[in-house]
């Protein structure tokens, strides 16, 4: 029986936005809790750290995995893992046991998930998607993101006001066992082809030695094997590894932007949880914008300028949210500054989507997470004791005219402007450069 692409995302992209959803509330119930407690970079640095760290050293297996075994087996047991560490937590609660360690050692757990989670995650989308919907789905899918997490914040002020904090860890692992359910139940997985597209044999430029292929497992699982081979894929093919070194960068100035804005706000305009709310309102309703936008868009033909273009609006709203003293134009820049998000995380989620083999795209997102997971915590050990002896408003503008200057290299890369403009031409699977051309271009820049 052949099956309803169009239903059978939907469904999926339901249950892991409601699994989202809890996921998020529960998450913002420990980062205010502890703002407003400690008002302490220290303090939010050893958070993130707890939160982003662990992801780091998972996501790499966590590649492997959703290369090797079943995706949506790997996904529900991401999501069941971190609802249960959300259960221990409550009941923890529930009995009197509340301490800043108890809610750190749930972030541990919950990025050691989320490392799991996001490579098969990514790489489970093309499989249910034809190539040529790749781009809108990505854009409907970061709507649909921004839409739970423009709900998440609200309910999450609302409980903490009115409700013990552990009412919030319950709903987390509610809406995680309906996203479970939905997921191993009702969405159907279709089959993959007998052969990968030319273009993805053509990417596959690193031959894998005798043994090292994913059906290889009469000596076992050989996770480091699978991972080599994964790193030789990237390191050959230079327009993905340009984009995971520029990811990198990325995350590490905008970490001041996206985890030291609430300590900002109580420092600069006030300690209410409402305007806590606020900011995470007004930049969730920006995100939900840019998706509809870039997913009725699409963006430039080459994806390259719009994630040029992506890298000069976020760094100008950075900064300006280091020099504007009114809250309400300062919710209005995180609104903007939302709204630029989905215009460089679309169009760079498809531009790989569309051209890695899908026999190493869980290794090539697993790396990406890594990499992303891994600047976070590094930019905070940095910025975050910064934020306690300088004005965060100085560490935002500083960042900011860093992420404009990220423009650059997608501008003048010949490399990355040739994966860019494929993906941007081609209704099916892309067809990035060969290797002696993806070579010659990077020797010429």
């Amino acid at each position: 029986m052949e099956i309803n692409w169009k239903k059978n995302t939907a469904l999926f992209m339901a249950g892991q936005a409601l699994s989202l959803f809890g996921s998020m509330v529960t998450q913002y119930a420990i980062l205010w809790h502890i703002t407003l407690k400690t008002q302490s970079g220290a303090m939010m640095t050893l958070f993130t750290i707890a939160g982003f760290l662990p992801m780091f050293f998972i996501s790499p297996f966590g590649g492997v995995w959703a290369d090797r075994f079943n995706k949506k087996y790997i996904i529900n047991i991401a999501d069941g893992s971190i609802a249960f560490a959300s259960l221990v937590v409550a009941l923890f609660l529930l009995a009197g046991f509340d301490n800043f360690g108890l809610l750190l050692l749930c972030a541990v757990v919950r990025s050691l998930g989320q490392g799991v989670h996001a490579p098969a995650f990514s790489s489970f989308i093309p499989a249910l998607v034809p190539p040529e919907h790749l781009t809108r789905v990505n854009g409907i899918q970061g709507s649909i993101q921004s839409l739970t997490m423009l709900a998440a914040p609200v309910i999450s002020g609302a409980l903490m006001t009115f409700a013990p904090l552990a009412s919030l860890f319950f709903l987390d692992v509610i809406t995680a066992a309906i996203g479970i359910a939905i997921l191993f139940f009702f969405v159907k997985v279709p089959p993959r082809p007998e052969s990968p597209s030319p273009a993805a044999a053509r990417v596959s430029a690193v031959p894998e030695p005798p043994g090292e292929g994913i059906a290889a497992s009469s000596e076992g699982l050989n996770y480091f094997r699978d991972l080599g081979a994964g790193l030789r894929y990237i390191r050959k093919n230079g327009y993905i590894f340009r984009m995971i070194v520029i990811a990198a960068i990325f995350m590490f100035l905008t970490s001041p932007m996206a985890l030291l804005t609430p300590l900002q706000v109580t420092r600069d305009f006030g300690v209410e949880v409402w305007r806590l709310t606020a900011i995470e309102i007004t930049f969730s309703l920006g995100m939900m914008a840019g998706g509809i936008l870039i997913g009725l868009w699409g963006g430039f033909k080459n994806k390259t300028v719009t994630l040029a273009l992506a890298c000069v609006l976020f760094g100008i709203e950075a900064a300006a949210l280091g020099l504007v003293p009114n809250f309400f134009v300062y919710i209005g820049i995180m609104a903007a500054a939302g709204m630029t998000i989905p215009l460089y995380n679309t169009p760079a989620t498809v531009l790989l989507q569309s051209t890695v083999d899908p026999a190493f795209m869980g290794r090539v997102f697993s790396v990406h997470g890594m990499v992303s997971s891994v600047m976070l915590p590094l930019g905070m050990l940095l910025f975050g004791p910064l934020a306690d002896v300088v004005a965060i408003d100085l560490l935002l503008i500083g960042t900011g005219a860093g992420m404009m200057l990220l423009s650059i290299p997608f501008m003048v890369s010949k490399t990355l402007r040739a994966a860019g403009a494929l993906t941007g031409r081609l209704p099916g699977r892309a067809e990035p450069p060969a290797e002696n051309e993806t070579e010659d271009a990077a020797g010429n820049q």
